[in-house]
């Protein structure tokens, strides 16, 4: 079993009586649904439906004193909190960047031993791990408690590259992408059954309509890997932008309709001279359209 510090994560405290309302009516998750030990993946969006940021959801039990945390992007960790203040109006919700204390354990490859709280299975997907909120200078301690092996974090993004979990602001853009590109549709992370939320109306008609253009799905490269931020080409077309990578593994942002003509036409992707293939097309099919439970 392994685990890794994400030096790129962050935490934000939200407590108080009405934390749950206000979170809820705020997010793309139901957290209704939502109680100790277990986590949802959900973002904030704009009200045009792009997301503003995605962050996982635990909440802490009534006797460590309640209240929720969100494992978010560490970049966006003060401004993420800096917005849920600005909606927070009169509510008696108490908003904390704990960033400065707080860390997040990534545990892969097994089941961890005595689990501390907060901790929680990954929602996106069981096969991803564990997750863990532990102060920072804890994080190896932590580890050997659990019986995992410290790895570097680099270990941890093969381990979502190759499972098909993007990361934000190298996989795809904050502020201009849709929960559909960043197949939060397909990991758990929009629930389309829950009442009102900030951008429900458009990513509720994405949904059902289709109308979804962009994916992110799984290359296989052959040689090095691509800078993140390379044109995809298919012949002289632009088809997409490449993502992270690793281990021959990548994630790229695909124009759907212009990658299936390429291979109606048997012709090769590739960016910045690498070639690249399809890992599953099925990925570039249309999602399941259902609920999240």
């Amino acid at each position: 079993m392994k685990a890794a510090l994400l030096p790129d994560r962050g935490v934000i405290k939200i407590s108080g009586a009405d934390a749950r309302h206000l979170l809820n009516g705020l997010v793309t998750t139901d957290l209704t649904l939502l109680e100790p030990g277990l986590g949802r993946f959900g973002a904030l969006l704009t009200p045009q439906g792009k997301i503003v940021s995605d962050f996982f959801i635990t909440e802490i039990a009534a006797e460590d004193d309640g209240g929720f945390l969100l494992d978010c992007p560490k970049t966006l960790a003060e401004p993420l909190a800096t917005k849920l203040k600005f909606y927070k109006l009169r509510a008696k919700v108490l908003i904390e960047n704990l960033s400065d204390r707080l860390g997040v354990l990534a545990v892969w490859e097994g089941t961890p031993a005595g689990t501390p709280e907060p901790a929680f299975v990954d929602p996106r997907n069981d096969r991803l791990g564990w997750r863990l909120i532990v102060p920072e200078l804890l994080a190896r301690k932590t580890a050997e408690a659990i019986g995992a092996a410290m790895v570097d974090a680099a270990a941890y993004q093969a381990h979502r590259i190759a499972l098909g979990a993007p990361a934000g602001g190298i996989d795809f853009a904050y502020g201009d992408a849709f929960p559909h590109e960043a197949n939060m549709d397909r990991l758990h992370g929009v629930d389309f059954s829950k009442g009102c939320y900030i951008g429900q109306e458009v990513v509720s008609r994405m949904h059902h309509r289709g109308t979804a253009r962009t994916r992110i799905v799984r290359v296989l490269l052959d040689g090095a890997a691509p800078q993140p931020g390379s044109d995809i080409t298919a012949g002289d077309k632009s088809v997409g932008t490449m993502g992270s990578s690793a281990e021959g593994c990548g994630l790229a942002l695909l124009r759907i309709d212009r990658v299936a003509d390429a291979r109606e036409a048997a012709v090769p992707l590739s960016a910045g001279g690498i070639a690249l293939q399809l890992a599953d097309p099925d990925e570039l099919k249309p999602a399941v359209r259902k609920t999240v439970a």
